[in-house]
């Protein structure tokens, strides 16, 4: 296996264009070897839904830094890998969105891979593919919607497909961070 940047991200409201929270957990040789989160201050107002949900009110994020001082940091550590999200649709769009309005043009384009596909293939029979259902399925321990959990959780998913034999380079694409979208077909990174 090579790395693997499992991410997640929690939003303050229903645009989700803006973080509240980043939880990253990084897999190298089939292991966790890093975890890394942080509040983020959106600078923008919270939804009693996303606050019910994630817990994190507009309080606990105010003195938190912004994305602009979040990715200064956590920018190289997120492009050292082929990034992976529980539904990465959503990540990579929340992603995508927070780079283009703080200014940030580059990277371009990610590789990505979701572990929502992923769990399908291995695991056809579950009525769905949720992040608490397959954590139940696997005994894995989740606090769901805090970040730093989720993350490691998909961490922990991925670690587990690849030790069921799927061939995770399979499910790896690019996504166009400008555009906010994946482009078809699978990466095959020059190696």
């Amino acid at each position: 296996m090579e790395r693997f940047i499992a991410f997640d991200v929690e939003t303050p409201n229903y645009f989700n264009d803006r973080m509240s929270q980043i939880g990253i957990a990084v897999v190298e040789g089939g292991v966790v070897t890093e975890t890394w989160s942080s509040l983020i201050n959106p600078e923008e107002h919270f939804d009693y839904f996303n606050i019910r949900l994630t817990g994190i009110t507009p309080e606990a994020a105010a003195n938190a830094p912004t994305f602009d001082e979040v990715w200064r940091s956590m920018g190289p550590l997120m492009q050292s890998g082929v990034l992976v999200a529980h539904n990465a649709p959503f990540d990579m769009g929340v992603l995508s969105k927070c780079l283009r309005a703080y200014g940030f043009s580059e990277p371009d384009l990610l590789p990505c891979a979701c572990t929502v596909r992923m769990g399908r293939r291995v695991y056809p029979a579950l009525a769905d593919h949720k992040l608490d259902t397959m954590c139940r399925h696997l005994g894995i321990t989740l606090d769901h919607h805090r970040a730093d959990s989720d993350a490691l959780a998909c961490a922990n998913l991925l670690i587990d497909y690849g030790q069921k034999g799927l061939i995770i380079d399979d499910y790896v694409r690019l996504y166009d961070l400008q555009r906010g979208r994946s482009l078809p077909g699978r990466y095959r990174p020059c190696r």
